[in-house]
């Protein structure tokens, strides 16, 4: 099974490098110390420490010196990391759904199926109503297009063999072959989108996460009448998902 890189992977990844330099020093690194020990230029590794103080990864001591801040401490403990982890990715969610204005949604390909694990809702932002499974539906679905993209030719074949692509409205793709070009064609930095695919009236756009060995993504759904925001909820989605590899990958 291929994975593919994408930008947010990337982002986490430099993150990571920022992380382990400022673990290694435990009265704190500066930084300059930081520059100079991860490679990082100036105005990325800024980008850097912002999101990562946002995000309670690292903290500033009074010396203006970088030390390990409460959400890595609480990542890397063995003591009901899970549970942090959850914690974390849903807060992430509820922000990313105020921001956007839409129902967000996190999703991985977990033992060869499509599973929506978290997602952030409210009464301004329903969910999109499940009523055909997500795990059968990834033919129609922003999500299951956007993990499938992820996959080698061969696993994805190989999933769509275990499920026949019923026709859910008149825009949903039914020919494997059809599918399979077009994931095939798909850019890495292109969100997927679903248009009244899955559901009429529901419009989706997901973009990928990679973390470590395993696939997810970031999705959005607006009601049919906000299909002119879509564009926009899914480049702020990409904007966003460093943080979200991150969790997942420590």
């Amino acid at each position: 099974m291929r994975i593919e890189p994408t930008a947010p992977y990337h982002s986490a990844q430099d993150a990571l490098r920022v992380l382990e330099t400022v673990a290694r020093h435990p009265s704190g690194a500066s930084d300059t110390e930081l520059a100079r020990r991860t490679g990082l230029g100036a105005e990325r590794l800024t980008a850097l420490l912002r999101m990562l103080r946002r995000e309670g990864y690292v903290e500033q001591v009074g010396d203006g010196a970088y030390v390990t801040g409460d959400t890595l401490r609480r990542l890397t403990s063995a003591h009901d990391r899970e549970r942090a982890l959850r914690d974390k990715l849903q807060h992430t969610l509820d922000r990313l759904r105020d921001s956007v204005g839409a129902a967000v949604y996190l999703s991985r390909y977990l033992d060869g199926e499509v599973r929506v694990t978290q997602y952030a809702a409210g009464p301004n932002t329903p969910a999109v109503n499940e009523w055909v499974d997500f795990r059968c539906s990834a033919h129609a679905t922003a999500v299951g297009k956007s993990l499938l993209t992820q996959l080698d030719h061969n696993a994805r074949r190989e999933h769509l063999s275990r499920y026949k692509m019923a026709r859910l409205t008149s825009r949903t793709i039914t020919s494997d072959k059809l599918l399979l070009s077009r994931l095939e064609s798909q850019p890495a930095t292109v969100p997927v989108l679903d248009l009244q695919e899955y559901a009429v009236g529901t419009v989706c756009a997901a973009v990928p996460l990679t973390a470590g060995s395993s696939v997810g993504c970031l999705a959005v759904s607006l009601p049919v009448e906000h299909a002119h925001r879509l564009k926009r909820a899914a480049e702020t989605l990409n904007r966003s998902a460093t943080p979200v590899v991150l969790s997942l990958t420590i």
